[in-house]
Order: structure tokens, then sequence, then C-alpha cells
């Protein structure tokens, strides 16, 4: 397996140096931040990952104003209970994308971060309780407990909440393959036990996030 100094020497000429890279690195955010989104943050961008999943993003981003208007600026204990008269309504409603699957999930998702606040105090308090090493753990859970949050739906959602994460875009599968971590995108949990195994051996050799080495990854190598 490459080393992660390797990849990053690999990423930095691609990508103007060592600098230039950097810059190009998100960085996850800490436990303490993670406690204070908002439990109705939670519930939008689960929705926008669900929405976002084989659709065109650029309309999402262009429709989400209505999609908060919508759906009660996703306040999770009003969305709970939303009836089916509601869905109803949000299906013949031109401000989102009318489609009946992915309202239902927002919904049922609804009652999943009100299940986590009541468990845990809040749905932030969940999220922040998972230390990278148990990133698999958290994927599982969401493609059990949420709705239409698997693989990299809940990926992307959980990355754009700041959660320390991986995201198994096309570029990371490619970088991934040619230091021959896995030899397919994984399609079990001993592959995605493979890709988190070294995903921790880059993180002790660079002391760097599961974010920045996701995205070091990405930009190491054409796709």
């Amino acid at each position: 397996m490459e080393s992660f100094k390797t990849i990053h020497a690999r990423a930095a000429r691609r990508h103007g140096g060592e600098a230039a890279l950097e810059r190009l690195l998100a960085k996850p955010k800490s436990s303490a931040a993670l406690k204070k989104i908002p439990d109705d943050r939670w519930l939008a961008a689960m929705t926008r990952a669900v929405f976002q999943a084989g659709f065109s993003w650029k309309v999402i981003e262009e429709k989400w104003p209505g999609f908060e208007e919508a759906f009660d600026h996703f306040e999770p204990h009003h969305v709970a209970f939303y009836s089916g008269d509601d869905m109803a309504r949000l299906a013949s409603d031109k401000r989102i994308v009318r489609n009946g699957a992915k309202i239902r999930a927002t919904v049922e998702n609804a009652r999943l971060i009100v299940d986590l606040a009541r468990e845990h105090g809040s749905a932030g308090a969940f999220f922040a309780s998972f230390a990278p090493e148990r990133y698999l753990e958290l994927l599982e859970f969401l493609k059990k407990r949420g709705s239409r949050l698997s693989g990299r739906s809940a990926q992307y959602f959980l990355r754009s909440q700041g959660v320390d994460s991986f995201v198994l875009s096309e570029s990371v599968l490619a970088a991934l393959i040619a230091a021959k971590v896995i030899d397919k995108p994984p399609s079990s949990r001993k592959a995605m036990e493979a890709v988190q195994a070294a995903f921790a051996r880059w993180r002790k050799e660079s002391g760097r996030s599961f974010t920045e080495i996701s995205r070091t990854l990405g930009f190491s190598i054409d796709v």
C-alpha cells in the first residue's frame, strides 16, 4: 500500500504545490462545533443529500430556498408529524423537486432526528460522539435507521455537516485502487473495513483527518 506521503506529493504536483493543495483541503469540525448544530440543520442536510442523489445538484441548490419554505424550515418535530395531506401537498409543490419517495424519506428522517434528540440530547451530540475509527458504524447506523441514507448519500451528508469522514467518490475509489487498498469499488463489509483500515493507517502516519486524507486521495489521480 502506498504511503500517504507519496499520495500527498502526487496530489501537490497536480495542483500547484503543497501550499495550493492545502487551500483545497477542507477540515472537519470539532466535536464541540458539531454539538452546536441545531437539529433542524441536521434534517436539512439529510434532505439535501437525499434529493441530490441521482439528480442535478445545481437544480437542488437553485430550489433550496423553496425547500426550506415548503418543509417548514425543517423543524423536526413539525415535519415528523406531517400527515398524508401534507405529503400530498408537497408532491404538487413546485418549489421543490416533487419526488414522493424522497418526500416520505424526509418525514421518516425527521422522526429519526426527534429520536436522536430524545436519546442523546440533540442530533449534534449523537454525531459528535463518533470518532473517525467508528465511521463504518455510523454509516451502517444511517443505512439502518435513516431513510434513503446509504452509500454516498450518507457520506455526502456527513461531510456537508463537518463530520470527519471519507467520501468514496469516483476519484477517491480510483486512488484507493491505485494504492492497492482494494481492487474494485467495495461491495462488502470486508472491503469497506479494508478502506477504513487504510484511512486509519494514513491518519496515524500523517496526523491528518479522514476528511483531509479523502480529499487528498481525490486530488492525487485522474478519473
